[in-house]
């Protein structure tokens, strides 16, 4: 059996095409986003195409609120196909045809072994210790004894001698004994295909020119050149696809990747964490590729840099405190107007749209996702009476709530209600009074916001107003001020 890809990793004999392939069972989870993702750059990157397929054919697991979390999840990160996605079950009946192609010209065969003598012959090999290897009679009975009423199976003829080597953009040359690959399953006892069988007909048939998947179909590459090399000798044109297996993604601990690491569906990132999706983009892509030192790049430049062949060879391993880092430097990145509209719909009751852009520059400088940024910008539309926290209540002793009513008295004849003249005023009255900012500060941010931290205390009296400003400080000032206040 020949050996190799008829295809180099530069697509240089023809155009590029690589393929997401995706079964609908589920979110679109972080490792298939990746996935998505390194299929995407290496077709932007050659100039090719990039396709999706939507493999539906486990039709009792298969949902059409998968197939749309999927493609909510990839347009979400700018990762949708070139062209409309094909559905795998929709084409059963092409690929029964390949079947019955491989089995008119003697490499495939009908089996009528019944799971019965199967499961017999399994524990045999069990009770043995030996693995188990299909050996049936049927492999080359004469058309004339088949039976007329019996099921079968087709399947392919597996070659028996010699051995077959991939070699993979990603593992590098890895090399097969042929014997050790077994006669699978073309064609089920109803004529419905097998995932092996559509998989290699739909890339084919989709001009799939590269296939980048995840490493844990690396056997599957050698059961499928099977059947590409099957129809290649029967009809010519089926060339072999380039192989890149990715190695999969661990947790931090270098353990399999599960839900406590941080293996959540694509919208679970964007919904419940709060993250920008050029965020997770660039973190997806630094697992397991690398340009340089560089960890910030963006998507343009992923696209001019992106080289399969330095995807590493060892499992990646996932970080949410390195994606929540990442994605705060986006959000001190990302237009303030944009992040006011994503932030919105987190927020209780009523919010000023135009308020919440403002207080952008201002709130975005420390969160690292956007349920960071709605809590620390819940301050501006709190109702009053503010609730105050207990460490901010703390603050307010009554030596605060006497200054809390000076501050009040002091800035409540300024006009001009910009943060410099609120700077310079409360500074002077730090000053006059051998006080630290910080002994005023403090319990002016307990009294407007009701929380030990906030952005800079002149920048809450600037967002909040003249009005709200005054309002909030005479909320929390000793009562004889308050009431001085009120008269």
């Amino acid at each position: 059996m020949a050996s190799g890809s008829g295809r180099d990793a530069a697509g240089t004999d023809q155009s590029v095409v690589t393929r997401f392939a995706p079964s609908p069972t589920g979110f679109l989870h972080i490792g298939g986003a990746r996935t998505a993702l390194f299929n995407w750059l290496f077709a932007r990157h050659t100039g090719g195409k990039y396709l999706l397929r939507i493999e539906d054919t486990d039709r009792a697991r298969s949902t059409d609120a998968a197939i749309d979390a999927i493609f909510d999840g990839l347009d979400w990160l700018g990762l949708m196909g070139d062209e409309p996605a094909t559905f795998q079950f929709a084409r059963s009946d092409r690929h029964a045809e390949v079947a019955h192609t491989l089995l008119d010209a003697g490499l495939a065969y009908r089996c009528y072994l019944t799971p019965e003598e199967l499961a017999e012959r399994r524990a045999l090999a069990q009770a043995e210790r030996r693995p188990f290897r299909i050996n049936s009679e049927w492999r080359n009975a004469a058309p004339e004894s088949w039976p007329a009423d019996k099921p079968y199976v087709v399947r392919i003829k597996a070659p028996h001698e010699g051995e077959t080597t991939i070699d993979d953009l990603v593992q590098g040359s890895i090399t097969v004994a042929n014997i050790e690959l077994d006669d699978f399953i073309l064609l089920r006892s109803d004529g419905t295909p097998t995932y092996m069988l559509a998989v290699v007909v739909d890339d084919h048939d989709m001009g799939v020119t590269h296939v980048i998947r995840g490493d844990d179909h690396i056997n599957n590459a050698f059961r499928q050149l099977l059947i590409i090399r099957g129809m290649h000798a029967v009809e010519g044109g089926w060339p072999d696809p380039a192989y890149g297996h990715v190695p999969l993604i661990h947790g931090a601990d270098g353990a399999k990747l599960s839900k406590r690491h941080g293996a959540l569906g694509v919208d679970a990132y964007r919904d419940d964490m709060g993250i920008l999706p050029e965020a997770l983009f660039n973190y997806l892509l630094r697992l397991g590729w690398g340009h340089g030192d560089d960890e910030i790049i963006s998507r343009n430049q992923a696209v001019e840099w992106f080289d399969i062949a330095h995807v590493g060879k060892g499992a990646a391993r996932f970080d949410l405190a390195k994606l929540q880092n990442l994605n705060g430097h986006y959000l001190r990145e990302a237009d303030d107007a944009r992040l006011a509209t994503l932030v919105a719909p987190r927020m209780a009751g009523a919010v000023d749209i135009g308020l919440l852009t403002r207080a952008m520059p201002v709130i975005k400088v420390r969160a690292k996702d956007l349920n960071e940024l709605a809590a620390g910008a819940a301050f501006l539309f709190a109702t009053r009476p503010l609730t105050i926290e207990a460490k901010a209540e703390a603050l307010l002793t009554d030596e605060a709530r006497a200054l809390l009513g000076d501050i009040s008295a002091r800035i409540g004849v300024i006009g001009d209600w910009s943060l410099e003249t609120l700077e310079a005023s409360l500074k002077a009255m730090a000053e006059e009074r051998g006080l630290g900012l910080g002994k005023l500060a403090q319990p002016l941010r307990a009294a407007l916001t009701g929380q030990t931290t906030s952005p800079g205390i002149f920048d809450v009296l600037v967002l909040l107003g003249r009005d709200e400003s005054l309002a909030r400080i005479d909320a929390q000032a000793s009562p004889a001020t308050a009431r001085q206040v009120e008269e």
